[in-house]
């Protein structure tokens, strides 16, 4: 996961991720990581329009953003 990461730091490239909070409550979130630390990961959630601080071990699943087409 950590690999991955620090790709999308260095590529610029935007992530989606499913979070765990701390309250148990599971998200979807795309988000732009700006910095990887030892146990968090500091990135621009596109979901909420907004910074936030990511805990590594509440991150159940992460990969490159999957293009959503439209129409069948």
């Amino acid at each position: 996961m950590k690999g991955l990461l620090l790709n999308a730091l260095e590529a610029g490239e935007r992530l989606e991720l499913i979070y765990m909070s701390d309250k148990n409550d599971l998200s979807q979130r795309v988000i732009k990581v700006l910095a990887v630390l030892k146990d968090e990961v500091q990135a621009y959630c596109y979901t909420r329009n907004q910074f936030r601080t990511f805990k590594m071990s509440n991150i159940l699943s992460i990969g490159r953003l999957r293009n959503h087409k439209m129409g069948a």
